[in-house]
């Protein structure tokens, strides 16, 4: 079971609704889902977490990219929202289609040529994500929450992180 909020930031604080992530499949899905909610394309920070296995925050700035942490990568990988933000973190392309890597003759495309390409193949989609913290510990940094402090949080992550934000009450009244 998963539980995801946007909060959307206003002139007079923090604004907060649950969300639905049924259709959401890419990052990109995620930041636009956090654009319909923005305020004259002011931040929008979305949590993710599950089950307090591990947590997810992406901070979407108006149509800048979006900024991803995941608390525990080996965990959220093994869920389909998690995986979403872990693929992205470790640059895999979590849609590519075993077709999609194939020339018009059957061959595989692009065969390393180094052994620096093939050692960068080899570290792709087989290789496990970190047990640990992944992506940019400082996406909170100017809204209250430090990188150490966001490293630190554990169970209701969620909770704290909009505690810091001056809106635990709207989460609270989300969940």
């Amino acid at each position: 079971m998963y539980f995801a909020a946007l909060l959307a930031r206003t002139e007079d604080g923090w604004e907060a609704s649950d969300s639905e992530l049924d259709n959401v499949e890419t990052l990109t899905d995620l930041a636009d889902l956090a654009r319909e909610v923005a305020i004259d394309d002011d931040t929008v920070v979305a949590l993710i977490e599950q089950e307090d296995r591990w947590f997810g925050v992406v901070r979407v700035d108006g149509e800048d990219d979006p900024r991803i942490f995941v608390s525990n990568a080996a965990a959220a990988a093994r869920s389909s929202y998690g995986a979403l933000l872990v693929d992205e973190l470790l640059g895999r392309d979590a849609d590519e289609d075993d077709l999609d890597r194939l020339d018009l003759d059957g061959t595989e495309d692009g065969e390393p040529e180094t052994l620096e390409e093939e050692v960068d193949d080899a570290m792709g989609a087989d290789t496990p994500p970190p047990a640990g913290p992944l992506g940019d510990t400082e996406l909170l940094d100017d809204l209250g929450v430090s990188a150490e402090g966001l490293l630190v949080l554990e169970v209701d992550a969620l909770g704290s992180i909009a505690d810091a934000l001056g809106c635990s009450d709207m989460l609270e009244a989300v969940r």
